[in-house]
């Protein structure tokens, strides 16, 4: 269902870790080669694979929560606002750092200074998170709503000494066994705010699906199956499971068919929106599928940016970064109608038509 979004855009903030190629990842990670037992993958032939130059990987940034924190003030401060102004907040993560009793929305609205009153909203959500976030903001009756996405992979995918984590290097109990390496290959660092303001008149609009019933794709995507009640910690087996799996067949055919019905539904919504909008961030799963998906969907290179190669897949924050360094470099501005389209692990995605505030900071 498509729903009016009476919201615009006042400020966008990202963070990001060290940049690092392909190689010096590779090499701190010691993959091993399926079919040279006594070899490990080179950052050539992980690049070949992913399509993956470099990543954002920073362990000593992302694990401390304060950089969240600090981005969710300046953010704040960039709408011209103080965290008291804030009257609504949504939280976006699936690598949260305490996984239990929303503690990591407690710590952060508590650091961001945002009052008391406001009801922290998690939700654990994948590459498609900022869809679910905007589909919850658009039942808001809220005026100044705070959105902040963050993926700290490194830290979970690498030990306080700075060795690679042995649960993505040769785990035999986890489902996806064969491929786990290539989820801390995949995934990157990644950190992003977003202020919206209340505005009278629609601003756009915004649609979200859960695609529960699609017989397509039945998996989630992403199989994280430890640590729950499901297989608790102390348990055998748990510890292997609890690591991030990509289920890469899914993967593949979703994002494509999902970024084409989101397409679809944009245009039965706005039939010239490619031409209305100033720029469309589509979620950066991996340079090969955002490609796959442009050229699926005759979309203008110049139109739709990406930085996949260059920094990995940032998951909720992807899209929000590609608007952020838009805003700085002056690619959009003041009054510009934007237009978000992302899929994830559920499966689930959605989309929508913003427009950026007159007074965006």
């Amino acid at each position: 269902m498509v729903r009016p979004l009476r919201f615009e855009i006042a400020a966008v903030r990202a963070r990001i870790g060290e940049v690092i190629s392909m190689d010096a990842w590779a090499e701190w990670a010691r993959i091993p080669h399926r079919s040279a037992p006594d070899a490990v993958l080179r950052g050539s032939e992980v690049h070949s694979i992913l399509g993956i130059a470099s990543k954002s990987w920073s362990p000593s940034v992302f694990r401390d929560p304060q950089v969240v924190i600090d981005l969710m003030r300046d953010t704040i401060a960039g709408a011209g606002l103080e965290p008291g102004d804030i009257d609504a907040a949504v939280i976006v993560t699936c690598t949260p750092f305490e996984v239990m009793l929303d503690q990591d929305a407690f710590r952060l609205l508590r650091g961001a200074g945002v009052p008391d009153h406001v009801v922290p909203m998690v939700h654990m959500a994948g590459c498609a998170g900022l869809a679910r976030a905007m589909a919850t903001v658009s039942r808001l009756d809220a005026k100044r709503v705070l959105i902040v996405a963050y993926t700290a992979v490194s830290p979970l995918m690498c030990s306080p000494d700075g060795e690679p984590n042995p649960i993505y290097l040769g785990n035999g109990g986890h489902p996806r066994s064969s491929i786990l390496w290539a989820s801390p290959a995949t995934f990157s660092d990644g950190a992003a705010a977003m202020v919206l303001t209340r505005c009278e008149a629609s601003a756009g609009a915004c649609f979200y699906t859960r695609d529960a019933l699609d017989p397509a794709v039945t998996s989630c995507l992403v199989e994280f199956p430890g640590g729950g009640a499901l297989h608790p910690p102390g348990f055998a087996g748990s510890t292997e499971q609890s690591a991030f799996g990509l289920v890469s067949q899914d993967v593949v055919r979703y994002y494509v068919e999902g970024m084409r019905l989101n397409h679809e539904r944009l245009l039965a919504l706005e039939p010239d929106y490619v031409d209305q909008v100033r720029r469309i961030y589509t979620h950066q799963a991996s340079p090969g599928l955002v490609e796959r998906f442009r050229a699926l969907a005759v979309l203008p290179p110049e139109k739709v940016p990406t930085h996949a190669a260059r920094l990995g897949n940032l998951v909720t924050p992807s899209t929000m970064k590609l608007l952020a360094d838009d805003l700085e470099a002056g690619v959009v501005g003041p009054g510009d109608r934007i237009c978000v389209s992302v899929v994830g692990a559920g499966p689930e995605r959605g989309a929508f038509i913003g427009r950026i505030a007159e007074t965006v900071g």
